[in-house]
């Protein structure tokens, strides 16, 4: 079993940054593709980033994000991290992040573990 807690969402003004933290239990993280979700209001969950296992050399990003964010990982810390640069408000919503033991994907229902969310809000 996993849990997941995100954590660093607020509210930036547009242009601004923001990183957001994901902490992981267990002994298994090392072993554990992360990813990153969104989810505006009304709207579906959207793919935002992913990263492979073990040293995270491969990632993956959704094209609205490409560019502006990055996602990272510190297996010694069990915590997956996304930096999220010159932020616009449609990047508003309540951001999820999720593991899965397999291969990074952009596929939300490959991903059998999920955090509460972190709301990050861009004003305008």
């Amino acid at each position: 079993q996993v849990q997941l807690v995100e954590s660093g969402g607020g509210l930036v003004q547009a242009g601004g940054s923001l990183r957001l933290s994901c902490a992981a239990s267990g002994r298994t993280f090392s072993r554990s593709a992360m990813a990153w979700f969104r989810q505006a209001p009304g709207k579906e969950r959207d793919f935002v980033a992913s990263i492979s296992k073990w040293n995270g050399d491969t990632t993956y990003y959704g094209d609205s994000v490409k560019g502006r964010f990055t996602i990272s990982r510190d297996n010694a810390k069990n915590t997956v991290y996304l930096q999220m640069m010159s932020l616009k408000p449609e990047d508003t919503a309540v951001y999820y992040c999720a593991a899965r033991y397999g291969v990074a994907t952009g596929t939300r229902n490959d991903y059998d573990y999920w955090g509460q969310g972190t709301q990050v809000t861009v004003s305008s």
